[in-house]
């Protein structure tokens, strides 16, 4: 396994390469029935699935669940804004590797805060800031890909030569899932204090609200 004789890390890079940004300006600015957005999500996102002539990239199902769980607002009068469908990017590309609960940790203050936000700061500046970051890392991908590949590549150096080249590979898999593994690891522990303080914030919430309808009995009370 060489970089020179192998076509593998080129596909993987190739396979870089075709992970498509897709533009607000890409978005219809018009509100879309389900079939239109389900249409839409394949023609942007189809490229990067696994099996591209198999793969499902959305489906009705997948879009009613995301709403009974939370992730997406419902739509209005069956209709999906331009918003639902820059929540239903995140999710496509969160779903991989966060659970649902994660998820709609995750989107809950960007839904409560930015969705259906007319003020200056809103849901798509926040998506043209998030996914920009991510185009942007692309080629530092492709250099740390490359970086792995050489490294594994010296590797199983004794290793009998008819097994040589899967071992390789073993490697350079063992790697990368190494890789993933941490990053994993470090997004669920993000994601686990963003919990803990949604819960206190909502704590918080509760605990004003019963001090405020004490002081009005209290006072109620007190005009009796």
């Amino acid at each position: 396994m060489t970089i020179d004789s192998d076509d593998l890390l080129n596909s993987i890079l190739a396979s870089l390469d075709r992970i498509e940004y897709v533009s607000p300006e890409d978005i219809p600015n018009i509100e879309l029935y389900m079939d239109q957005v389900t249409t839409f999500m394949d023609s942007k996102l189809r490229s990067t699935s696994r099996y591209p002539g198999e793969d499902k990239i959305l489906t009705k199902t997948m879009i009613n669940n995301y709403a009974k769980n939370d992730l997406l607002p419902p739509p209005v009068k069956k209709k999906y804004s331009k918003e639902h469908v820059l929540l239903l990017i995140f999710i496509y590309y969160y779903k991989g590797i966060l659970s649902i609960n994660d998820i709609q940790t995750l989107l809950k203050p960007i839904t409560e805060h930015f969705f259906g936000n007319t003020a200056e700061y809103n849901l798509e500046d926040i998506y043209r800031e998030a996914f920009g970051l991510e185009k942007q890392q692309i080629e530092s991908l492709k250099a740390d890909v490359t970086e792995k590949y050489k490294v594994a590549s010296e590797t199983f150096g004794d290793a009998p030569e008819e097994n040589k080249d899967f071992l390789k590979k073993f490697a350079f898999i063992c790697t990368l899932s190494f890789d993933v593994y941490v990053k994993k690891l470090m997004i669920e522990k993000m994601v686990d204090e963003l919990a803990a303080e949604q819960r206190e914030q909502t704590a918080e919430e509760k605990a004003e609200v019963k001090k405020k309808e004490k002081a009005h009995k209290s006072e109620k009370s007190d005009g009796e």
